[in-house]
């Protein structure tokens, strides 16, 4: 009965998260909204709901004490870069793909999806105190892993070119989360914070942020498929799902956090795929197919996998 209980406790985290999912992927399947509607939504998400959240939060959170704990960071990159190093030879020796697009296999097996999925789950099964640690990873989780993916990628063949580097920083200062993520943080530092009638604009579109996101990413899941390069999305999703967490729960007992910061590397950590992972392999035309299809699978398969670690962690 306390197996069944807790089960029950940890549905009522995941299923409100799958009911808005599967009602993005009903829009999209029955062409109520469309792939514009999926864009703007999306742009929405991305430009101006999440990055007001990220501000809302960090500017109001009380921070650690003792400064920020460096064994959650190497937790996280330790087991995102194992397993993008495992993606990347297996895509290389086992199914005899090119130096670029095992990239990318590489970058989807070790690349969370941090705002569409990453962000509702952890919210909902953490609570506040969940917060803080989720958006300090999501400050520096893109243009670590972006960065990443994209040198090796450059530096394959005859070096990286200037140009490469001049708009890989044109892109990182471009982003809209990392705009949120300084307002936080000056926010924090000045302790200033929206009241009034700018307090209550911020709360409201930062109330905004996770349905629209799970909306959003059910659309793009009708968008994008499940079939492209079965095998291959298999692996990734396997890396991703099951591998990355697993490595993070293990170094989580042997680091310095807090309790709950473990729980949330390990849970940021078992998110699906994320969507970058397809957008940087449009850009380089390799491993679109596979990359597309692991972003799906990988989303549908957390709806389980997410349950489990949420048990094995005592969430719920």
């Amino acid at each position: 009965m306390l197996i069944i209980g807790r089960l029950a406790e940890i549905a009522f985290i995941v299923l409100p998260i799958a009911g808005l999912i599967f009602v993005g992927y009903l829009a999209g399947w029955t062409k109520h909204l469309g792939d514009r509607a999926a864009d703007g939504l999306s742009e929405y998400v991305f430009g101006i709901a999440v990055p007001v959240l990220i501000f809302k939060t960090l500017s109001e959170a009380k921070m650690p004490e003792g400064g920020q704990p460096w064994g959650y960071w190497i937790a996280y990159f330790t087991g995102a870069f194992i397993v993008f190093g495992i993606g990347f030879l297996i895509a290389r020796r086992v199914f005899g793909r090119a130096h670029v697009e095992a990239v990318m296999q590489g970058f989807a097996s070790g690349q969370s999806n941090t705002v569409f999925v990453g962000v509702p789950v952890i919210l909902n099964a953490f609570g506040n105190e969940g917060a803080v640690p989720l958006f300090l990873l999501i400050a520096i989780h893109l243009p670590v892993m972006t960065t990443a993916a994209t040198l090796f990628a450059e530096g394959s063949e005859s070096g990286i070119s200037r140009a490469t580097l001049t708009r890989l920083l044109k892109a990182l200062a471009r982003n809209p989360i990392l705009f949120g993520i300084y307002a936080g943080a000056i926010g924090q530092v000045a302790g200033l914070h929206a009241t009034g009638p700018a307090g209550e604009v911020v709360r409201m579109l930062a109330a905004s942020s996770v349905p629209c996101a799970l909306i959003s990413m059910g659309l793009a899941l009708r968008r994008y498929g499940f079939a492209g390069d079965i095998h291959a999305s298999l692996v990734i999703s396997f890396l991703k799902l099951i591998v990355h967490p697993l490595i993070v729960l293990g170094l989580v007992q042997v680091l310095p956090m807090p309790p709950v910061w473990a729980g949330v590397a390990v849970v940021f950590a078992a998110m699906p795929c994320g969507v970058n992972a397809y957008l940087l392999a449009n850009h380089y035309k390799a491993g679109v197919a596979s990359t597309a299809s692991a972003v799906s699978l990988s989303t549908l398969l957390s709806l389980f996998t997410v349950t489990i670690w949420l048990y094995v962690l005592g969430v719920g």
